[in-house]
């Protein structure tokens, strides 16, 4: 899922990584994946949230305990190393790019 709504993003950032060899790095692949890492944890997880409504909430398995269109996450190991993630990802971007470049050490760390 997530390299399936990533690639187009993914794709302009190879692209231009290509394009531009041995000279200065243009703006667009790291925006693209920048914001497509934000539209993913922010706007995603909170129309998810959004969509279950009274109506519309009928799984068999649900807690009856909770109320019927209160949402709750199952499975918080899931979404804290999701969070937790995204948010070192952007804590790292901004601790390489501090210095307006990229070491050769720091970008083989970000690919690992």
């Amino acid at each position: 899922m997530a390299l399936g709504s990533s690639a187009p993003e993914i794709l302009l950032a190879v692209l231009e990584t290509v394009t531009r060899l041995g000279k200065c790095p243009g703006e667009l692949g790291a925006s693209t994946i920048v914001g497509s890492a934000a539209f993913n944890l922010l706007v995603i997880s909170g129309l998810s949230i959004y969509a279950v409504s009274p109506e519309n909430d009928t799984d068999e398995d649900r807690d009856e305990e909770m109320p019927i269109g209160v949402k709750r996450i199952k499975d918080m190991r899931v979404f804290a190393i999701t969070s937790s993630c995204s948010i070192w990802a952007y804590i790292w971007v901004w601790i390489v790019l501090m210095d307006q470049k990229v070491d050769q050490v720091e970008a083989w760390i970000t690919f690992l």
